[in-house]
């Protein structure tokens, strides 16, 4: 049987909206039978991405999997993944059960509801990645917004309300930008297919007004400095695995958006504005870094730290080299692990001091030891320590930039060291040092259930450190053939022959 023939990304895609059906047909006061039809659905949907894994072709840079259904008379319904979106439908699969995992005993209020905005958060997820046709994109991007929204709304902390009204404010603004300009290629192609916008050759006045309205959008998503403020206040309010989420994924997909729109389509633009880029990827790095060593929630910190590490995935997409973009790719997949089991680490802290606050803790290795190896790996890998997943991609992207413009990959070093300071001094304030805080001397270590969430994470973490084959290799057909038709659209035409 040929499995690539099967419309699995179908399945994959529209499983978990199946399971989130069967949730809301259970009795409310059920709690623990919408817990487990939620994890019996995110696992068996993970289980069946895996097969896209095993079969998915890295010798070819063509989409794979692909399914075309008519839908909106001129629009498709248009499916596939190639080496750079394969990655982010497994990491998004992957992660959805260690989310339902880690909520099973924290959340007691709305379970039936709060399983059911996963559910359908992780089929959006999914469409982001695999929607081949314009306008399919923009609803799935989009629509990420409305679980989102609901998950910190209800979920979240004090201040929710404020923080999900900033969160959606931020995003739509930018997303009416994108429409607008989703309209305008339309019109001027006839078209919504991504794989032929991605070989169109649009007008280079165009060019610029397109790559702006894609990038108010991606911008915000990502987030860029400085429309980066509604980060670390959704973070703070969301719950944990609503900030697993939003910075394992939801960041990833502004990132995407830049290699999948903004590079190949807008190429001359993209070329044209790679300086603009280089700021604000700077900015974003040494700025935040300096904000985070100021913050005494151990949230906000690991939020602002998530904007300087999106900086070096920006700084290495427009490098427009094969290692840069690798790298980018590779730092966006370390990100995704590691943020998420930072946040895991924050949340178990969360559930047994109901608080996040940097001075409440001290001391923790002496009752906690097993949390302590944890938080550590996870923290040096924040860090980028070779060794770890973290460092194979600031160091792909630091050489690239390096190659482009010195003083680029410079000020883009001192990031690291940044980074190394707020790490490091958080790491020392919470989990070194005397116990001397009465609160804490009978905090319990992690539970069987806790070690079964974060461990696979440490063991991708130090994997993927030693051995990035399995990321960099999926990718790097596809990434060499962005790479080389960017190169072909901003290369100069020849002179003309001389009669």
């Amino acid at each position: 049987m040929d499995v690539t023939a099967a419309p699995l990304l179908s399945i994959v895609m529209f499983l978990p909206l199946v399971g989130a059906v069967i949730v809301g047909c259970l009795n409310p006061e059920a709690k623990d039978n919408a817990r487990w039809v939620a994890l019996w659905t995110t696992t068996i949907t993970f289980l069946v991405s895996l097969i896209i894994w095993f079969n998915f072709d890295t010798t070819t840079a063509v989409f794979q999997f692909v399914e075309t259904r008519n839908w909106l008379d001129v629009f498709k319904f248009k499916l596939g993944v190639d080496g750079i979106s394969v990655l982010f439908v497994i990491l998004t699969t992957f992660l959805l059960p260690l989310c339902v995992l880690s909520s099973w005993v924290v959340i007691q209020d709305r379970v039936k509801e709060y399983m059911i905005a996963f559910l359908v958060l992780e089929t959006l997820m999914i469409g982001v990645f695999c929607a081949l046709d314009l306008v399919l994109f923009y609803i799935f991007f989009e629509g990420g917004l409305i679980p989102m929204f609901l998950i910190i709304g209800i979920w979240g902390g004090p201040r929710r309300v404020y923080a999900t009204f900033k969160f959606f404010l931020y995003t739509l603004l930018g997303s009416v930008l994108m429409l607008l300009a989703l309209m305008a290629m339309y019109w001027h192609t006839g078209t919504t297919d991504i794989p032929t916008l991605m070989t169109t050759k649009f007008p280079a006045e165009m060019q610029w007004w397109l790559w702006f309205a894609f990038f108010a959008s991606f911008a915000v998503k990502l987030p860029m400095w400085p429309v980066h403020t509604w980060l670390p206040d959704a973070h703070v309010e969301a719950p944990t695995a609503g900030s697993v989420i939003l910075a394992a994924i939801l960041l990833k997909m502004g990132a995407y958006g830049f290699l999948r729109f903004s590079v190949p389509m807008f190429p001359i633009a993209s070329q044209e504005l790679t300086g603009f880029m280089f700021f604000l990827s700077i900015v974003a790095i040494i700025y935040t870094s300096l904000v985070a060593l100021a913050q005494t929630d151990l949230k906000k910190l690991i939020a602002y730290s998530s904007v300087a590490h999106m900086g070096f995935v920006t700084m290495g997409i427009f490098t427009f080299s094969t290692q840069g973009v690798e790298g980018a790719i590779f730092q966006m997949v370390s990100h995704g692990i590691v943020s998420a089991g930072l946040f895991l680490c924050v949340g178990v802290l969360y559930d047994r001091m109901h608080t996040h606050e940097i001075s409440v803790f001290g001391g923790l290795v002496n009752r906690m030891p097993v949390y302590a190896a944890f938080f550590m790996v996870f923290t040096l890998a924040n860090v980028g320590l070779p060794g770890t997943s973290g460092f194979i991609g600031e160091f792909l992207t630091l050489l690239a930039s390096f190659k482009v413009n010195t003083w680029v990959a410079l000020l883009a070093t001192s990031g690291v060291i940044w980074s190394a300071a707020y790490a490091l001094y958080v790491y020392r304030r919470v989990i070194f040092g005397e116990l001397v805080k009465p609160t804490l001397k009978a905090i319990a270590d992690l539970s069987y259930r806790e070690i079964a969430i974060i461990a696979p994470l440490i063991v991708l973490t130090i994997l993927l450190g030693f051995y990035p084959a399995p990321v960099l290799d999926v990718a790097a057909v596809s990434v060499k053939k962005l790479v080389a038709a960017h190169e072909m659209s901003v290369r100069p035409p020849p002179p003309a022959a001389i009669p």
